[in-house]
Formats: structure tokens, C-alpha cells, sequence
């Protein structure tokens, strides 16, 4: 087992989806709905798998739409957040994929891990602060419905990147935002992500510790460079010493 330090870091930032929700297979699914009605025709099906994991998983909407049609070399008009849902705009294409997610997460609903919901509790027990960051702007939305608003002293997600024009991942802007909300360098935060491009943000932003779930195996795929540890469930990780009072 590998462990977080509390006496080297003092908080911990957890992205959302496939961290500290069970939506990343939601959101999977949702791409390949939008994404092959467009492709029908024109190029072979999205691969819920591979295309998810290396152009839309961590990424905000617009940019996963962007990545995944350039890797397939096609290039759609912006349009406008009115396109209708499902128009061959970068848009249309989004809202396309916001839409069907929503309609499962209504219909099904929203689960915690229970071992990330184990850390959270032993991390607050041991006095440190917790954060939760995501790219979507229904990240609030999905903390809320899995009932863990409750063990994060904060969240920012993507309704906070769009006021603040934040730079979505593999930029450390939202996360670099959470820490400054926290009152911490991010030397002193964890900042623990399952998606390439949030552990490529949490190296280039500096922090003290990066931790990747790797739920799915994916190796080297999910860029173990990037991590100082890589597990397969939050449940491989202990929590050592207890975060002290600062002194003045």
C-alpha cells in the first residue's frame, strides 16, 4: 500500500468523475451516442474505450469534442451554445453529449466510490482539507446528488473556469484554483485524478503529490510519468501523521 503523508501535504484535491463519482462510464457512453451519430457515413464509430481514455476523458466539453474530431481529421464550424442539440457544429455535437448524460444521471442517478468516501473521512479525521474540481458544469450538480457535498471544504468546476476563463486541463488552472481558495501552495496539496490530462496538470502545476486511479488498467496509457503513485482503487491508500495547527 501506498500512502499520503499528512505531514508533507496538507490537503487534497480529488477530481470528480471516476474519482470520486461513478459517472466516467456515464459520460463514456454519452460520447459514443453523439459522437456516432455524427460519424455515420463518414468515419468508423467512436471507441468508448481507446478514443474516450485518449481525446475526451478530463477534458472540458468543447476541447473533447475538438480533440476527438481532429485525431479522425475533421474540422466542424464553433456554432453557438443555442445550436440544436446534435448539429454538425462543435456545439451541436456537445450539447448533443450533455444532453443524453443528464438524461441517464436523471433516470439512474449518481454513486460515490465507497472507498474514496472511506478517505475523505479518514483525511478530515486526521485535520485536512479537502477539495473537489471539475472540468463540467455539472460538477456541483453531481457531488450534490452522490451526497458527499459534505466532506469538501470547497468545489470548483466548470461553471468557475467559464467566469474565470480558466484554461481547462491538461492546464493546472482549476486546480491551481483550488489550492489558492485552500490558502495552500500547491507543494502542499495532493491532488488525485484517473484522466491523463489531470495528472499531466497536477506535475505541471507543481504539486506535492499526484495519485492516479486507475480503475480501467491502462498502464502506461494513463501516463504513469505523470503520478507519484498509481493504484486501482482509493481503498489502496493509507493516510499517515495528522495535518498540525500552523504556528505563528
Amino acid at each position: 500500500m501506498e500512502g499520503i503523508d499528512l505531514t508533507a501535504v496538507r490537503a487534497v484535491v480529488f477530481d470528480t468523475d471516476g474519482v470520486v463519482t461513478d459517472t466516467a462510464r456515464v459520460h463514456a457512453a454519452a460520447w459514443k451516442h453523439a459522437f456516432d451519430a455524427f460519424l455515420r457515413g463518414r468515419s468508423e464509430p467512436f471507441d468508448i474505450r481507446a478514443d474516450y481514455l485518449r481525446h475526451v476523458d478530463g477534458r472540458p466539453r468543447l476541447d473533447g469534442v475538438r480533440t476527438f474530431l481532429a485525431s479522425r481529421g475533421i474540422e466542424l464550424p464553433e456554432g453557438a451554445p443555442d445550436d440544436e442539440p446534435g448539429a454538425p457544429t462543435v456545439h451541436g455535437l456537445g450539447l448533443a453529449k450533455d444532453r443524453y448524460f443528464m438524461q441517464q444521471v436523471e433516470k439512474y442517478g449518481v454513486a460515490a466510490f465507497p472507498s474514496t468516501v472511506a478517505l475523505l473521512h479518514e483525511l478530515r479525521r486526521r485535520g485536512a482539507r479537502t477539495a473537489a474540481v471539475s472540468a463540467s458544469l455539472h460538477g456541483r450538480k453531481m457531488v450534490t446528488s452522490a451526497g458527499v457535498m459534505y466532506l469538501f471544504d470547497l468545489l470548483v468546476d466548470g461553471n468557475d473556469a467559464a467566469l474565470m476563463n480558466l484554461p481547462g486541463k491538461p492546464d493546472p488552472a482549476l486546480f491551481l484554483e483550488a489550492a489558492r481558495r485552500l490558502d495552500l501552495p500547491a507543494a502542499k496539496v495532493a491532488v488525485v485524478d484517473s484522466a491523463l490530462p489531470g495528472l499531466q496538470a497536477g506535475r505541471k502545476g507543481g504539486f506535492g503529490l499526484v495519485i492516479a486511479v486507475d480503475r480501467l488498467g491502462q498502464g502506461a496509457e494513463l501516463g504513469e510519468q505523470d503520478a507519484d503513485l498509481v493504484v486501482a482503487d482509493l481503498g489502496e491508500v493509507t493516510v499517515q501523521g495528522r495535518v498540525l495547527p500552523l504556528t505563528t
